[in-house]
């Protein structure tokens, strides 16, 4: 499974889970337009360090919060990367 497979795993688990419309995944959707709210992004930034043993919000070089999908999905793939 590749890191955007589980990415995608997770989002779709969380909104079935929180009762939420997902909006397609792409690369330039805007996080903001995907029907998730914080809660349900917090469960996923949780889930996902689970899953990759790292969370890029706490790294303290600082990352630019990512505004889509796709770079969102870029973060872990970085992660994934250096793990």
């Amino acid at each position: 499974m590749t890191t955007r497979d589980t990415v995608v795993a997770v989002f779709s688990d969380v909104a079935r889970g929180q009762n939420r419309k997902l909006a397609p995944l792409t690369d330039d959707a805007l996080l903001l337009e995907l029907g998730l709210d914080s809660l349900c992004i917090a469960i996923i930034v949780a889930r996902l360090e689970g899953e990759f043993g790292a969370d890029p919000f706490s790294a303290d070089d600082g990352v630019d919060m990512p505004t889509t999908f796709g770079e969102f999905v870029a973060l872990y793939t970085n992660v994934a990367a250096v793990a």
